[in-house]
């Protein structure tokens, strides 16, 4: 596909999509490029209510939490934990142990400082990994906030990238940003070649910040004051068993059947008509 440089080419596009939809930027690129393949990297933000960081012991009023300084950092050494490589096969779904493709390597992942946006307290998690696997990203961030709250111990993290099945729980979906994909690789090759510009977007940052506190944001506050995804979903994490692997959740679970089936049997079920 080749698009022909004309003058105000970007103004002339956007007039012709909704103002939710926007192009902010065009560059140059080789013959054959291709975005997936040439994609070295590729940055995610989450954002979320910082309530879901409080803990599980303390009475907590949504609108009026506010993320403590030691809580904050607490949580980025957590998140940190998760650079370089790692087994991330428990925070997806169809990947084994000790299959190669579950290995990922994350190059860095902190939390933002908080901000209020609608009487609520709100904070941005950054990630940027080589690449992700579906869930992995709602996975990490679910472990961390469990952590925090006190469901589990810190050492679930370490469990989790053996070999062992660990009940990692998904944090919801609503939040989850893809913000920047990276042509490093792409960049050190072309970048400075005379004909082709870097694949980088510092001029658009403004535009960019704009847009997303326009429209993206909005949405995220919006959506989670409606539907609370996120306050309910943490009434779900007393559910998750973090001690125990997820074989022995499944025996468990096999075990208590078999006694109900037991019970039910007995004389006390419909056989009692």
């Amino acid at each position: 596909l080749k698009v022909r440089l004309i003058d105000d080419i970007l103004e002339k596009i956007n007039n012709h999509l909704p103002s939710h939809i926007r192009i902010l930027g065009l560059k140059r690129v080789t013959g054959g490029f291709n975005s997936k393949n040439k994609c070295d990297a590729r940055t995610y933000s989450y954002m979320l209510p910082t309530f879901a960081f409080a803990h599980k012991d303390h009475d907590v009023q949504e609108e009026v939490y506010r993320l403590d300084k030691e809580t904050l950092e607490r949580v980025n050494k957590l998140l940190s934990c998760y650079k370089g490589t790692h087994n991330f096969h428990n925070f997806t779904s169809q990947k084994g142990p000790r299959d190669p493709s579950a290995k990922r390597y994350i190059m860095e992942m902190y939390c933002g400082e908080p901000f209020v946006r609608e009487n609520m307290e709100f904070a941005v998690i950054k990630v940027k990994g080589q690449s992700f696997m579906m869930h992995q990203i709602r996975k990490m961030i679910g472990l961390v906030i469990a952590i925090v709250k006190g469901y589990a111990a810190e050492s679930i993290m370490e469990r989790s990238w053996g070999e062992e099945k660990v009940d990692v729980p998904k944090a919801p979906g609503l939040g989850l940003v893809l913000e920047r994909v990276h042509f490093e690789k792409y960049n050190r090759r072309f970048g400075n070649d005379g004909l082709h510009e870097p694949l980088e977007w510092t001029e658009e940052e403004e535009k960019i910040a704009v847009f997303k506190e326009q429209y993206i944001y909005p949405t995220i506050i919006n959506t989670e004051r409606e539907e609370k995804s996120m306050a309910n979903w943490l009434s779900t994490l007393p559910i998750h068993d973090f001690n125990s692997s997820a074989v022995e959740i499944q025996a468990n679970n096999k075990n208590s059947k078999n006694s109900s089936d037991l019970e039910g049997s007995d004389g006390c079920g419909d056989d009692s008509d």
